[in-house]
């Protein structure tokens, strides 16, 4: 029987969500600019970039390794700066969990905002952990779009 998980991490953000959102609908292979340590590459291997039902892969370092998490975009929603990216290829789905969706928003708090991210994952036992370094590392790709959009 698999067990679901759930992981929410907040980033305060500086910018507009439709920045964040554009970058990482329409333009991921940008991050390697602003992330180069971490992020390495983005492929677009089906469909339009940012449209639902496109596939991209990313080439990233994490924990030390270098690894690949291919994903599809299965939703989109301009109004509140959402994307639901469902991991169907890479080490998270074909060594340690059964699904894998990051899920990311944008919210506004007072007169700055909040990027959220949403991590849902089905472990097959409870021998494989929960996907906390995983958060850590995308709230700190978080931290570097923010720092970046300071020059923008």
């Amino acid at each position: 029987m698999a067990l679901s998980g759930k992981l929410i991490g907040y980033v305060e953000i500086s910018k507009s969500g439709d920045i964040f959102h554009d970058l990482l609908r329409h333009k991921p292979h940008e991050m390697t600019a602003i992330a180069p340590t971490k992020l390495h590459e983005c492929k677009l291997h089906e469909g339009k970039r940012g449209a639902v039902g496109s596939v991209i892969s990313w080439h990233f370092t994490h924990e030390g390794k270098k690894k690949i998490s291919k994903q599809i975009i299965e939703y989109v929603n301009e109004e509140n700066h959402t994307i639901v990216f469902k991991v169907i290829g890479g080490e998270l789905v074909d060594e340690l969990y059964m699904s894998f969706k990051h899920i990311f928003h944008v919210e506004p708090k007072g007169d700055r905002q909040v990027a959220t991210w949403t991590l849902e994952f089905e472990r097959p036992n409870t021998s494989v952990p929960y996907p906390t370094s995983v958060m850590d590392y995308i709230c700190n790709i978080v931290k570097d779009m923010d720092a970046h959009n300071h020059t923008i």
